[in-house]
């Protein structure tokens, strides 16, 4: 941008001075002429040609921009855009508070206290802002003497049999230059056999996922168990080191081996300088002279990356962990509202089947007339649209009344339904009385299967989806036909009163 300006401005100031030049010389020749015939006009003339140049010149500067930043500086307001969480941590935060606002929505006193809980001791995290470091691995890969190594100090049982740490036990570290406490947690080891392994490991995993920084242990190449794991803490986004444990037990050329094959199986989502051997508790060894000599860990590697890590992404890693866990606790709030409205609106679905059918059944309509009192019920479209926060007035929803029975008829689900249940009912006399008791079970099918598309419509934000409502409606339908839901269908039908075979059968005998 700008060479075309240093251009314009050149040419501008050519032009200028070519214009100055002519106006001089106009200027003079004019001045001569007028001054002779009326000297009291040539002064008046002179000054308007030198404003003339003088607005000219303004002109050009403020074309070329001279004067165009301290006049929009002077003149035009900045808008205002609107304030927006940019920052992890304030992304975090903000989304806290969002959720705490959802949770009121959640029925259950005992959940809601709980996940309230959680929310709490997120912020809780939040505001402390202590790093968390996991320590996580099988029971046999080391941890606790890894973080004996880093400590300097006794923390564990070093060499303890498998499943001796049973839950989370931490333990405090301070590192220069970093402003915020370390929390090193040492985790039970997974893969453990029997009922209480598989409860320490639920232990592990659940510890693991809320970490703000990760040491995955390993004593030799990955495992495909180990792996598994591994893979989706980092699929959450959890920040992880994979550390490579007792080195010591190998030769260099096996060690370096193991180094690049570790290297390469989690290439995809650990960085190689992420991957570190070291030896944190190397076993005495007996010296020519008889001396028992015992190393001292090799865990430098460790300690120069861990310090590197937190100290350039320990702010981010915090807030990108409490944002994770927020987002954990969004999702299973929106689960369990999700659960209870479906149990609300089911309830509603049910209400409403079991009216339009006494409505069929009692009144003589024809069999495709029952739709508009049935299966598409108005009532029970607005009902459920408040369940799930759609105030909908009484035009619209029997305009989606009224969409969804067409497509009930042209899809053929009608007929269909009739046929599917009469075989159900294993009758196949057609008196008046049995045929209004069909009626009256197809009415409070179709009506089942209208609400239950609709629940999906209000779940899915007012969309049908991608194969919009014909797609939904026919899925709801083979949903609801199966033999075992006919049969408990049928069932709540006769318990309702909807289907009296008794009487049914009375009148045949009769006739």
């Amino acid at each position: 941008m700008r060479i075309p300006r240093l251009w314009s401005m050149a040419i501008g100031g050519m032009a200028i001075a070519i214009l100055a030049l002519w106006l001089i010389n106009s200027l003079y020749t004019l001045y001569v002429q007028v001054s002779g015939t009326t000297p009291w006009l040539a002064t008046p003339l002179l000054i308007g040609i030198l404003i003339l140049i003088a607005i000219a010149i303004a002109v050009l500067v403020y074309y070329v921009g001279i004067f165009q930043g301290w006049w929009g500086r002077s003149k035009t307001k900045t808008p205002q855009l609107p304030k927006v969480p940019v920052e992890r941590t304030a992304a975090a935060t903000a989304n806290l508070e969002a959720i705490d606002r959802q949770l009121q929505q959640i029925q259950d006193e005992v959940t809601r206290q709980a996940l309230l809980a959680k929310s709490r001791e997120i912020a809780e995290n939040l505001a402390r802002g202590q790093i968390r470091v996991v320590v996580f691995g099988t029971g046999s890969a080391g941890k606790t003497s890894l973080i004996n190594a880093i400590i300097g100090r006794i923390v564990g049982e070093v060499g303890a049999a498998m499943g001796t740490t049973t839950r989370g036990e931490t333990y405090t570290l301070e590192l220069k230059g970093l402003d915020r406490q370390i929390l090193l947690i040492d985790t039970p080891g997974i893969l453990e056999a029997g009922i209480e392994g598989t409860q320490r490991e639920a232990v592990a995993r659940e510890l693991a996922t809320s970490a703000d920084l990760l040491l995955f242990v390993v004593d030799n190449d990955l495992r495909s168990s180990e792996y598994t794991p591994l893979m989706a803490l980092a699929e959450i986004g959890k920040r992880s080191l994979l550390v490579f444990n007792k080195t010591d037990l190998y030769p260099p050329p096996d060690r370096d081996k193991i180094v690049a094959q570790l290297q390469h199986r989690v290439q995809s989502e650990i960085e190689p300088q992420d991957v570190i051997a070291i030896a944190a508790n190397p076993p005495p060894v007996r010296l020519e002279s008889g001396e028992i000599f015992t190393p001292d860990p090799d865990i430098f590697p460790l300690i120069r990356r861990l310090a590197a890590v937190l100290r350039a992404e320990g702010e981010d890693l915090v807030a990108d962990n409490i944002l994770l866990q927020s987002q954990r606790l969004g999702a299973e709030a929106r689960e369990l509202i999700d659960a209870q409205r479906r149990r609300q609106a089911d309830r509603v679905v049910t209400r409403f089947q079991w009216i339009g059918a006494g409505v069929v059944t009692v009144t003589p309509l024809p069999v495709v007339d029952f739709l508009a009192t049935a299966a598409i019920n108005t009532q029970m479209i607005i009902e459920i649209g408040k369940i799930y926060g759609c105030d909908l007035d009484k035009a619209a929803a029997q305009e989606l009344a009224l969409s969804l029975g067409k497509t009930l008829t042209s899809l053929g689900i009608v007929k269909g339904a009739i046929q599917l249940l009469s075989t159900a009912l294993t009758i196949n006399v057609t008196t008046y009385a049995l045929g209004k008791g069909i009626q009256g079970l197809t009415a409070a099918y179709l009506t089942r299967i209208a609400g239950r598309s609709f629940i999906e419509y209000f779940r899915q934000d007012r969309s049908w989806g991608d194969g919009g409502m014909a797609e939904a409606v026919q899925q709801q339908f083979q949903l609801n036909r199966k033999d075992e839901f006919l049969q408990a269908f049928i069932q709540q039908a006769i318990s309702s009163g909807t289907v009296k075979l008794k009487e049914t059968f009375s009148i045949v005998d009769r006739k």
